[in-house]
């Protein structure tokens, strides 16, 4: 597995997550749990996570569409 988004925007990371979704790629959102463990203050940045076979393609859809959206 390896990191194609490590953000504590979680507006990113649903935007992440949907280019994602439907350029069929499959991943994972580790550390969502820690927003509890940090009180929800936003501090401690979410890991969106896909397999390493798919990573080369994932990184681009990821940052072309933030680079499109995010100014």
């Amino acid at each position: 597995m390896k990191i194609v988004l490590e953000s504590n925007n979680a507006i990113a990371l649903d935007f992440a997550e949907a280019l994602l979704k439907d350029a069929e790629i499959p991943c994972w959102r580790f550390d969502q749990q820690m927003s509890q463990t940090e009180g929800s203050l936003g501090i401690l940045p979410r890991r969106l996570m896909v397999a390493d076979e798919d990573f080369a393609r994932a990184d681009e859809i990821v940052r072309e569409g933030l680079a499109a959206e995010i100014p």
